[in-house]
């Protein structure tokens, strides 16, 4: 390795990992801001609170290492050509190209260390979070419910105005709605003055105790033309136990495809498995419901029918051959039908939108560790061409050129990323529209800095007003010269 190289390599690596390190700080900071409500005075001790925070610092390094790497190279390659290195490498013959080789080695094996990371340790990492709060939702019942939102504990779904006591087990302001087991909303809405949480290290079971209170549950009638008129129950009580078993939720399976959100938890090889689970799933349910949409679902009356069999003419109205009260039983069977086939395409169609937002999702996931990647390599050649033509090294013009970088980069990946997940576009797209949106500015400032053009051409906008003037003193000066 010759000189350069290393002088390039040392004053590149020392920067990252300065930026890097400043960066991840203030990511850590963002992340203890978000939990500080589950955390502080919650009497856990310091040995749980750190691993709370390790398990969730590995999500943090997609974000983190490209804005280091772009932050980084135009620090690096802005204090190079701000104090004419890159002259004195230009005049010994070296190009910028050639100055970029060693870094582009090492991007590159920094690029395949973010894979690795990306497929296997933020996995790992996410089922150990997850793992934990459930455990720590356990032994501290009050951390898995947030005051002023609802909470998902267990089949519950629960909401308190106000935690209160020692470890915030008492309640004040209690709504909770019960899930459905068809999975079609909920059904039951439960509403207490106040309550008090009871859970012990000895058992899974945690034990809801609310105090005056109302107890709503909707009711769904067998007929369907009765489902209009919204029926419920209602009844009222001084005292209401809740049971909720806490075993299933501290036993999360990584291969489980019924657990919300998993695919932050496998790596590609699992993705690739349960991404074809999927599939197949949705397609059976499409099969089986379009074999069964067809099927009759009520009989037409034939009591005194006519023969119409052993008629030999078909009739052009079918109900005239029908008495008064036959037609008004066929049209009700025909309505009934046609709602309960309505009712079944609607909640056909729901069902299998949620199992396409699911696979979107896993898909999405699955690109994600490809992209940061190419976003590694990316930030690189926008950084190093832009630093060497601003010619500023430091925390100055460096931090706003890449944060602006940064922003445009993470807001056009959400928003890809969001359309594809409500199959709005093909997930490929909208993982990778940021990639292909920023790769022509890469190329754009590495051609732009190889041939020392300059940021912003002013020639190209300042050579057609000088025309203009020139014609029009050319004009004017002959005028005056006939006067």
């Amino acid at each position: 390795m010759k000189i350069l190289d290393r002088y390039l390599l040392k004053t590149f690596l020392g920067t990252f990992a300065t930026v890097f390190v400043i960066l991840f700080f203030v990511f850590i900071l963002q992340t203890v801001w978000l939990f500080i409500a589950e955390l502080a005075g919650k009497d856990l001790d310091f040995v749980m609170v750190v691993k709370f925070l390790a398990f969730s610092m590995p999500r943090i390094v997609p974000l983190v290492l490209p804005l280091s790497i772009l932050l980084a190279s135009i620090m690096s390659f802005g204090n190079l050509s701000e104090h004419y290195e890159f002259a004195a490498m230009k005049s010994s013959g070296i190009s910028l190209q050639r100055a970029m080789r060693s870094l582009t080695v090492s991007i590159a094996i920094l690029s395949l260390v973010a894979f690795l990371f990306a497929n296997n340790v933020i996995p790992y990492a996410e089922f150990k979070f997850i793992n934990f709060r459930k455990n720590i939702a356990q032994a501290k019942p009050a951390l898995a419910i947030t005051e002023g939102q609802f909470s998902d504990v267990g089949p519950y779904n629960i909401k308190v105005n106000k935690k209160s006591g020692e470890n915030g087990n008492h309640l004040t302001g209690i709504t909770i709605h019960q899930k459905s087991q068809n999975g079609d909303g909920s059904k039951t809405v439960i509403r207490a003055t106040d309550g008090e949480l009871i859970s012990s290290d000895k058992t899974s079971i945690l034990q809801l105790v609310l105090n005056d209170g109302n107890y709503y549950q909707d009711i769904v009638p067998k007929k369907y033309e009765d489902r209009d008129k919204l029926p419920f129950a209602k009844s009222s009580f001084k005292k209401y136990r809740i049971n909720i078993d806490l075993s299933q939720l501290n036993k999360v399976d990584t291969k489980d495809e019924t657990v919300s959100n998993t695919s932050s938890m496998l790596n590609v090889s699992d993705l690739k498995y349960t991404l074809d689970s999927l599939d197949k799933s949705r397609n059976t349910d499409i099969i089986s419901f379009s074999e069964n949409s067809g099927i009759k679902v009520g009989t037409l009356p034939d009591n005194n029918a006519p023969q119409v069999a052993k008629k030999k003419s078909l009739v052009n109205n079918l109900l005239s051959i029908y008495d008064n009260k036959q037609k008004v039983e066929i049209l009700k069977v025909a309505s009934s039908s046609v709602q309960s086939t309505l009712y079944t395409i609607d909640a056909t169609k729901s069902e299998l939108d949620s199992k396409k937002k699911n696979i979107n999702g896993h898909i999405l996931a699955l690109y994600d560790k490809f992209v940061i990647v190419y976003a590694c390599f990316l930030m690189f050649f926008i950084g190093a061409p832009l630093g060497a033509i601003i010619r500023k090294g430091g925390l100055g013009l460096p931090i706003v050129f890449a944060v602006l970088i940064f922003i445009s980069f993470h807001f056009i990946n959400t928003f890809g990323k969001r359309i594809s997940q409500e199959d709005g576009m093909a997930p490929f797209f909208g993982a990778w529209m940021s990639s292909m949106i920023l790769t022509p500015l890469a190329v754009l400032l590495t051609y732009r800095a190889t041939n020392d053009i300059g940021l912003i051409n002013m020639d190209v906008i300042l050579a057609p007003v000088q025309k203009v003037f020139q014609k029009l003193i050319q004009k004017i000066i002959p005028s005056q010269n006939k006067e």
